[in-house]
């Protein structure tokens, strides 16, 4: 079993053990999605701590749209619970880039795929440097904000 997942089921227990029903849906509901994940496919599997990691990011992100949506419907009250649900999940989640090492990032990357190609890339060559901006980010920053700096690099 996967450490990540070992210190889910820890944390649920304690939550049980001190009645925080926040904790305690949000950690059930993120367990059974890796449940979910596990026995997809064609053969039962333990997930890795990796792919753990991006069971939990799914669910945040999630956590985050519905939190979105609620607000804009006009129910704070069902947006403010998406949201602390969210935050219990940030816990797990490695920290995220900043601004200025998520711009660094995106100038790295265009840099890699400059020296790789010879010629700077422009915004026909997005793909590739997207490609290089998300494997040096590692989930540790949201998709939107990296594509928005290596954008705002290659136009």
């Amino acid at each position: 079993m996967s450490t990540l997942k070992e210190q889910l089921r820890k944390d649920l227990t304690a939550a049980m053990k001190s009645r925080d029903e926040l904790v305690k849906g949000t950690l059930r509901m993120t367990l059974t999605a890796i449940g979910n994940a596990e026995v997809a496919g064609e053969a039962h599997r333990e997930l890795s701590d990796d792919e753990v990691l991006g069971v939990i990011r799914k669910e945040a992100k999630k956590r985050a749209e519905s939190a979105e949506a609620f607000s804009a419907a006009g129910r704070e009250e069902l947006a403010a619970q998406e949201k602390a649900e969210g935050e219990v999940l940030a816990r797990y989640l490695p920290r995220q880039l900043g601004d200025d090492e998520l711009a660094a990032l995106a100038q790295q990357a265009v840099a890699d795929v400059e020296a790789e190609t010879g010629e700077k890339p422009g915004p026909r060559q997005m793909g590739q440097v997207m490609k290089k901006a998300q494997a040096a980010a590692q989930g540790r920053a949201d998709g939107k904000r990296l594509s928005a700096a290596v954008k705002s690099l290659l136009t």
